[in-house]
């Protein structure tokens, strides 16, 4: 699995309800043609990222189909998700953006 890129957005807390902060990643994934979660039409990987006092983490991820978002049913193995919530965190927009 490669991470190839990426878009993310700032998920506003309108009522202040929700400690920390959340931001939505749209990761673009790439993996071989042989892996059960290769499709022809492109991979993403939405990813639901928290910031806050308690650290940062991975709060809820999907696979879906980049040509037409169908969700699919596959879950990352840990190593992934390390590698995912490393990636995260690495690519948080600054305040100044």
């Amino acid at each position: 699995m490669n991470i190839t890129g990426h878009t993310v957005e700032y998920l506003e807390d309108p009522f202040g309800l929700l400690s920390g902060d959340r931001y939505e990643f749209f990761l673009n994934i790439e993996v071989d043609e042989e892996d059960e979660l290769y499709t022809e039409n492109g991979l993403q990987l939405k990813v639901i990222y928290s910031v806050g006092d308690e650290g940062s983490k991975i709060l809820q991820y999907y696979f879906m189909e980049s040509a037409n978002e169908k969700v699919l049913d596959f879950a990352l193995e840990d190593e992934e998700e390390g590698l995912v919530a490393a990636y995260c965190q690495e690519h948080l927009p600054n305040e100044e953006e």
